[in-house]
């Protein structure tokens, strides 16, 4: 209808419109306070619209980011629009002509209203808007010269009809050493920050049928929803009916909005963005469509929707699973030797000071989670979606985390004495003393614990990663706690610290020999950063551990000697390790080999996971085993060791004709992430076996395995006998 609508309107009315915006603009007579705009023509007007170019500054200065307004005075009854129009319209579009080397952004848009005129439904404005662009301008200007900056826009105003009009706009401001506000500043700075912001709660998207379903969760928000005064306005043209009415529900702790899809909906898999308007407010929201599901009854949707929290699961229940899955997490090959080490102080000093060390632990522990719930907040708000283990995606996260565990493997060994400022994170996890070791020993247990997921920790963290800020961090300090509280027993349990074994020579062996599995987590993460970063990475992270081991080297044969030996050495030593920090720029960002192609992956017996082969093999009736690993998650690992790749589950899977499928989340997957989130996990490992019969895409019938596997599990669940 939209492509109908506006060819018929500009041709009726586009050459009278043109005319009448000609003859009615002229200059405006610059006041006296405004000198900045001099003689230039800063606004126009029509009968319909008057537009005026606003500056926030009257002077500006050599790389000034300047912030600019589009005003435009409706008349009664008329409206312009939003970047998506509608069903039918044109956006307001502004041309710049800027000085050399300037930059001019998008129009920063502020919430449209709806607007309906019968059958059809617009977005847009009334009465009065602004509309802001900001423009960085080039840092070459010089002081005492004048720049102009012209604004060709160029928009449609409607009432029953519709008239095109534009009109030329020109700002000459004065170049300064400072810039100086102008009396528009104050204005201008509001308007931005009512800008709507990203929503500080989790928004899902997904297909159902041919319904497009926006849900969030109820206590977010502020009051709550009415169904005439809450919309979902997409920012691209064609997603849903936009004349059609949403229906409004509430279940499951959520508030859904579901609207029939338009003539260019949202695929699966895609990024959706646009605005959430509840009342009076308005947040931008980026998320990533879920797959086609079905309903089950009014206000309930199934598997096809992103689950934004466990089903049933309540907040004192996710609290019980996340300090149980932290206490596992202890028990987990990257955790045990540092809890072990650091276990040893308490056969030294006094119990009192074994309570300090187990309280600077603990809050080593919870700063660290509240860090990542943080980042976690900061980059949901930003509309990505990440979950458990996030950081792992990045290849230069894994190589600095590979050269601290060569480091501490080192100090372990002897071979390096770390000061005692850093006592926690070496030699110095043995040592009684220290309240900045133990806290910085609790931030290590904590980095070193995120590639590994314990059982109960997937329910609880997939509760907290759609919930919000609140609660997301509350399950983050239970999982903290979890993992703190078997050294904070220890510290405050007297008669738990006499079952260990009397101080002797076998605790500086101990200590010794705990720094082989350091040794062997650098080796794996250096794996990891082979699947991420190909042969390049493995080069880096490779040189900077020589680098790294020059300058210890350096700084040990120098220390017994003279003052300018030991400063030489020194000054040598910090040049080493500055090299190998100079090597992080060149970690590339992506690898052909980080995802093996469709001939690597048929020599190890299984396909690479898409939703595309799920679905194919799901209508051909198909039995289909999915793992979603990554090469960073230990747990996952096992798991293929003990029993993905036994021969009694291969055999199993030949007997039953079961297609095994394998998706790779070591670098950030969004068709994986989807997945995991349908099924309630915000990270992997996640198993699921789908039965022989079913239909495409469906889910229903799956079976969700436990996140640590036997082959007894995997055959089990073949014979459908697994719970």
């Amino acid at each position: 209808m939209r492509s109908l609508l506006i060819p018929v309107a500009l041709a009726l009315v586009m050459p009278a419109s043109l005319m009448a915006a000609q003859a009615t603009s002229s200059p405006a007579s610059p006041s006296a306070s405004s000198t900045s705009a001099s003689s230039a023509v800063d606004r126009a007007s029509t009968d319909e619209v008057s537009v005026r170019l606003l500056t926030a500054s009257r002077t500006v200065q050599p790389g000034q980011t300047l912030l600019l307004g589009l005003e435009q005075r409706i008349s009664p009854h008329w409206h312009t629009y939003w970047r998506n129009p509608g069903d039918s319209g044109q956006p307001t579009s502004i041309s710049w002509d800027l000085p050399a080397g300037a930059q001019a952004s998008d129009i920063h848009w502020p919430a449209p209203q709806r607007f309906d005129v019968g059958p059809i439904t617009n977005y847009g404005y009334e009465n009065q808007t602004l509309l802001l662009t900001e423009v960085k301008l080039p840092a070459s200007l010089t002081p005492g010269q004048t720049i102009q900056l012209k604004a060709d826009a160029t928009w449609l105003v409607c009432r029953e009809e519709c008239i095109p009009q534009q009109a030329t706009l020109t700002l000459h401001l004065p170049v300064a050493a400072q810039a100086a506000a102008s009396e528009d500043n104050t204005r201008l700075s509001a308007a931005k920050a009512a800008l709507p912001a990203a929503a500080p709660f989790p928004v899902v998207a997904a297909l159902q049928g041919k319904e497009l379903i926006v849900q969030w969760p109820a206590a977010a928000g502020g009051a709550n929803p009415t169904a005439d005064k809450t919309l979902f306005l997409p920012q691209d043209w064609g997603r849903i009916q936009h004349a059609a009415r949403p229906q409004l529900d509430q279940a499951d702790g959520q508030w859904r909005l579901r609207m029939p899809v338009g003539e260019q909906p949202a695929q699966a898999g895609q990024t959706l963005e646009g605005l959430l308007l509840v009342g009076d407010r308005s947040w931008a929201v980026r998320t990533q469509v879920g797959g086609v599901g079905t309903a089950d009854g009014p206000g309930r949707v199934e598997a096809g929707v992103p689950a934004p929290a466990v089903d049933g699961l309540s907040l004192g229940a996710a609290l019980g699973l996340a300090l149980v899955g932290g206490l596992i997490l202890n028990l987990m090959p990257c955790v045990f030797p540092v809890l072990a080490i650091k276990a040893l102080s308490f056969l030294h000093g006094k119990p009192a000071e074994h309570r300090r060390q187990g309280l600077a632990y603990t809050a080593g522990v919870l700063v660290a989670f509240g860090g990542l719930a943080a980042v976690l907040l900061v980059l949901r708000g930003a509309g990505a979606s990440v979950g458990w283990g996030f950081q792992f995606h990045s290849p230069l996260f894994v190589l600095l985390l590979a050269w601290l565990m060569f480091v501490l493997g080192l100090s372990l060994a002897g071979l390096l004495e770390l000061g005692a400022g850093i006592t926690g994170l070496g030699q110095g996890l043995a040592s009684r003393g220290g309240l900045a070791g133990s806290f910085l020993t609790g931030v290590l247990a904590t980095v070193v614990a995120t590639p590994c997921t314990a059982p109960f920790m997937g329910a609880a963290m997939a509760y907290a990663l759609a919930q919000p800020a609140a609660q997301l961090v509350l399950v983050f300090m239970a999982l903290g706690i979890g993992l703190a509280l078997p050294y904070l027993a220890l510290a405050f349990w007297p008669a738990l610290q006499r079952c260990m074994p009397r101080p002797g020579r076998w605790m500086e062996v101990l200590k010794q020999g705990l720094a082989f599995p350091m040794f062997g987590a650098a080796i794996w993460l250096v794996w990891v950063v082979a699947q991420q970063a190909g042969p390049q990475g493995v080069l880096l992270a490779l040189s900077g551990m020589g680098l790294i081991a020059l300058a210890i080297w350096l700084r040990s044969v120098s220390r017994p000697a003279a003052s300018v030996g030991r400063w030489t050495g020194s000054v040598a030593a910090a040049a080493s390790v500055a090299a190998a920090l100079a090597l992080l720029p060149l970690m590339p960002d992506d690898a052909s080999t980080s995802t093996p192609d469709a001939a690597q992956a048929s020599a190890h017996g299984y396909e690479p996971y898409s939703p595309e082969r799920l679905a194919e093999l799901r209508a051909q009736g198909k039995p289909v085993f999915v793992n979603l690993t990554a090469s960073w998650c230990i747990t996952c690992l096992v798991n293929e060791r003990v029993a993905l790749s036994t021969a009694e589950v291969k055999d199993a899977f030949q007997a039953k004709g079961v297609i095994y499928l394998k998706g790779d989340w070591t670098r950030q997957d969004p068709r994986i992430t989807e997945l995991l989130t349908r099924h309630g996990r915000s990270g992997v490992p996640l198993y699921l076996y789908f039965p022989a019969g079913g239909g495409a895409g469906a889910d229903d019938g799956a079976q969700v395995l436990p996140q640590i596997l036997t082959p007894g599990i995997v055959t089990s669940a073949l014979q459908g006998s697994a719970t």
